[in-house]
């Protein structure tokens, strides 16, 4: 299947840390279908080959175990070209057709890399350019609007040029192996089905942890906040694929179905549950790893009294009869102790212990990053006396070692899937909708709360309200137990 695979943005940070990598990847895993030619669109006036020298030095500094030998490089760069666009500037989208009408590929996937300001404009053009073809899918980088109004817009814009099914809002959470296993492991297993309710389970925690600080995001970073960038989309995603029903397919719209009736479900926010089952928080200087690190108002260019949050800590439920009374907590922050990506299932208690001493609940964990994989938490006997207490054990999966020659990173897996047409990953317009719908109260209440978001020292797990938080309903953070 040939295919043009054009990036608007194509000299952004984004596509040669990401994107460019994670075509190489595909390519050296013999994964990218041949006859495929990838085009970088920037402002900057430059050749082919002045691109592909420029990219070669870009990729010195990806992962050293993702870098292409000169060898390969100049394989895969046979792939890549350049072209000087204006993005307003509609003789340049005519000129964009010409190239792409030279040999008529079977797919055209435009990549839109840039800022989410220009996402309408470069939409608009194309239709105008008549770029918008049944063989052509436009995919959207988050953050896809800044609020539901503004998400709206996007995808009024979008729907006025291409179709649904054309239209790929990428969520590179969507393409971790380890999210895809929430499937498999519900869905592909029925060992958990019987357990996966309210009778079972006692809460269920999403954390989404960096100990990284802003670093050179600060202007795009205060202007956004975790809500914004982590929960709202990330986070969502993962709980509705944990609390999701059966689809009755493993069709994309089936799938989108069910998670949009989880959204759907979550207990709507009202100002008094904002200040209750909210806390936000902003990270001061303290250590990470052995090294101070500033507070995020000591950040480049941070105004000195920005509101903006770097933490978010939340409860909601989600009122249906599968989930009612389970609350689900969720929590992202930057600096805090450890990056650190999962997914806390806690099981409810025995309902009548009969051994001696204090009984741990079973857990199932399901880790995103750093490790990728699965824990079970069981309680055993040791064997080393009649009426001795249980013992904690784990029952530990590690799926980078189990299948380590057949793993795909996130953007790997999203763009075979973008040229290969299949949206099973990507966000349809009314989920994405749903999830801003759902988070507008929170950001409505912290424009009128003048007391601003609680500091947490950098390197800890966050402000202590996070704990009193879970504390309040008599259950713990999972490093806190």
């Amino acid at each position: 299947m040939s295919f043009d695979l054009v990036f608007f943005g194509g000299t952004g940070d984004l596509t040669w840390r990401k994107l460019m990598p994670a075509l190489f990847q595909a390519f050296r895993h013999g994964k990218l279908p041949e006859g495929g030619r990838i085009l970088a669109v920037a402002r900057d006036d430059q050749s082919d080959e002045r691109y592909r020298e420029w990219l070669k030095e870009r990729f010195q500094e990806v992962e050293a175990g993702k870098r292409p030998n000169d060898e390969e490089f100049a394989r895969f760069s046979e792939l890549v070209h350049y072209r000087r666009m204006d993005l307003s500037q509609p003789d340049h989208y005519a000129r964009l057709k010409e190239w792409l009408g030279e040999r008529n590929a079977d797919t055209v996937v435009f990549y839109l890399a840039t800022s989410p300001h220009l996402f309408t404009q470069i939409c608009q053009q194309l239709g105008a350019a008549g770029l918008n073809g049944d063989k052509v899918r436009v995919v959207l980088e988050k953050p896809l609007g800044h609020d539901l109004a503004s998400a709206q817009e996007i995808n009024r814009v979008v729907r006025s040029v291409f179709t649904e099914t054309q239209a790929f809002r990428i969520d590179h959470y969507l393409g971790k192996p380890s999210v895809q296993n929430l499937m498999a492991l519900r869905f592909g297993n029925a060992l958990f089905e019987p357990l996966w309710r309210r009778e079972s389970i006692a809460n269920i925690q999403i954390t989404l942890a960096e100990g990284l600080g802003v670093g050179t995001r600060g202007p795009f970073y205060d202007g956004t906040g975790a809500l914004r960038d982590m929960i709202q989309n990330h986070a969502l995603q993962l709980l509705t694929m944990i609390a999701m029903e059966a689809p009755s397919s493993n069709d994309a719209d089936a799938i989108r179905d069910e998670k949009l009736k989880v959204l759907r479900a979550l207990k709507p926010f009202t100002a008094e549950s904002v200040a209750r089952d909210v806390v936000r928080g902003q990270y001061r200087a303290g250590n990470v790893e052995g090294k101070q690190v500033p507070g995020y108002l000591d950040e480049g260019k941070i105004p000195a009294d920005s509101h903006t949050e770097t933490f978010v800590a939340l409860k909601t439920e989600i009122q249906n009869w599968r989930w009612a009374g389970v609350p689900f907590y969720l929590r992202t922050g930057k600096r805090l102790a450890a990056r650190d990506a999962q997914i806390v299932i806690n099981f409810r208690p025995v309902p009548h212990p009969i051994f001696p001493g204090s009984s741990c609940p079973n857990r199932l964990i399901i880790k995103l990053q750093p490790e990728d994989g699965l824990e079970l938490q069981l309680m055993a006997n040791k064997g080393g006396s009649s009426n001795e207490a249980l013992s904690p054990v784990s029952l530990d999966l590690d799926f980078d070692k189990a299948f380590a020659h057949t793993r795909v990173g996130a953007y790997e897996r999203l763009l075979l899937d973008a040229i290969a047409g299949r949206l099973n990953l990507f966000v349809r317009s009314d989920e994405q909708e749903q999830a801003w719908r759902w988070v507008e109260p929170i950001l409505n209440f912290w424009k009128q709360d003048s007391t601003g978001p609680r500091t947490y020292v950098a390197g800890s797990w966050g402000p202590p309200a996070s704990s009193a938080l879970v504390a309040r309903d008599g259950h713990s953070w999972i490093e806190e137990c």
